[in-house]
């Protein structure tokens, strides 16, 4: 039985991830954030190729093991081109709404490791200048850019600074935890379910409980592009569980205050043994819990089987609200996820 979970403690980390910019391909500072913390747990690690880190705690059973998954990686964006004006062109990574970062400060990391701020605007910020052309403008790539916060007003000045095409573009988090038990930020896809995950590792770890099979935790760096968890899984992993994040909305039967347990997504259904097997836990321990089919969202669970690999596969997660854009969760889904992997991994 699992004592009450330390809020507080999933709060840590994840406030510690989020102050972390890891866009996709950017993610080695997150990457050690986790072997920093694996280490001062004591925990056996591995680091895949691709930059992904494996976290696994030995159990009973070595032949059949269990692998979750969350990724650290997180949408951001790549200058395209340096423009005659001294502003750049981004290009986005990953599959968000160009309109959700309009107007939204940012960082560019050069090759050199130097960082500059800017705004992200489009080209027509002002109604006082563009009147109805700016409330009309289609919020697409090629309508938006970066105004660095330096005095530049032409390409070569911003070359001198060392910016160019190709450097990493992260967006201002904007992080806010409420008295209530809110939490509000970009990123919690899926950092929230990252931080989880290292609640889940650290708990197992402090109370010694002794797992009835080997557990992995991969924590992926490219799941935003579609391939985080494709490569270097365990070998003897039959069962492969993503923790990333459930969709309350319009139509939708998510919760921001629950577990979510997808049926199925737009790489089709989960396996249903598995699925039956995380709600019997639900039900037996009173863990809240949604289930929820999502039409336009694929995870790590969709990679591996897409790559290939023979696992029966689920994906669960925190609610998560206005996905993809300025996030917000509550504690009660983080708990519920944290416990849900804790007594599941017991069974």
């Amino acid at each position: 039985m699992i004592d009450k979970i330390d809020t507080n403690k999933i709060l840590k980390y994840l406030k510690d991830l989020l102050e972390i910019s890891s866009p996709t391909g950017n993610t080695l500072k997150a990457v050690d954030y986790l072997i920093n913390q694996f280490r001062s747990l004591g925990v056996d690690y591995t680091v895949t190729n691709k930059g992904a880190v494996i976290a696994t705690i030995k159990g009973k059973n070595d032949n059949y093991q269990r692998t979750f998954s969350a990724h650290i990686d997180t949408l951001g964006a790549m200058v395209k081109e340096i423009k005659s004006n001294g502003a750049l062109a981004v290009t986005p990574i990953g599959g968000f709404m160009m309109s959700s970062v309009d107007g939204e400060n940012c960082l560019i990391e050069t090759l050199e490791g130097n960082i500059y701020t800017g705004t992200i605007q489009n080209i027509k910020p002002s109604v006082h200048i563009s009147g109805n052309e700016a409330r009309e403008l289609k919020k697409v790539p090629e309508n938006m850019e970066i105004i660095l916060d330096e005095k530049v007003f032409k390409a070569e000045e911003v070359e001198k600074l060392g910016i160019n095409v190709g450097d990493f573009v992260s967006f201002d988090t904007r992080t806010t935890f409420t008295e209530k038990g809110f939490v509000k930020s970009r990123h919690l896809d899926d950092k929230a379910s990252a931080a989880t995950l290292l609640y889940v590792i650290e708990y197992i770890i402090n109370n010694k409980i002794q797992l009835p099979y080997t557990t992995n935790f991969f924590m992926s760096n490219y799941e935003e592009v579609g391939h985080g968890a494709t490569a270097a899984q365990p070998i003897n992993t039959k069962e492969f569980i993503a923790v990333d994040m459930g969709a309350p909305g319009p139509g939708q039967n998510s919760s921001e205050y629950a577990v979510c347990i997808c049926a199925k997504d737009s790489s089709g259904p989960y396996d249903l043994e598995l699925r039956k097997k995380l709600i019997n836990v639900c039900k037996n321990k009173n863990i809240e819990y949604k289930i929820d089919i999502y039409p336009y969202y694929g995870s790590d669970a969709s990679a591996v089987v897409s790559a290939g690999w023979d696992f029966k596969t689920a994906l669960i997660g925190p609610g998560v609200f206005a996905s993809h854009a300025y996030e917000r969760t509550h504690t009660d889904a983080l708990n519920a996820t944290a416990k849900l992997i804790l007594e599941y991994s017991l069974t």
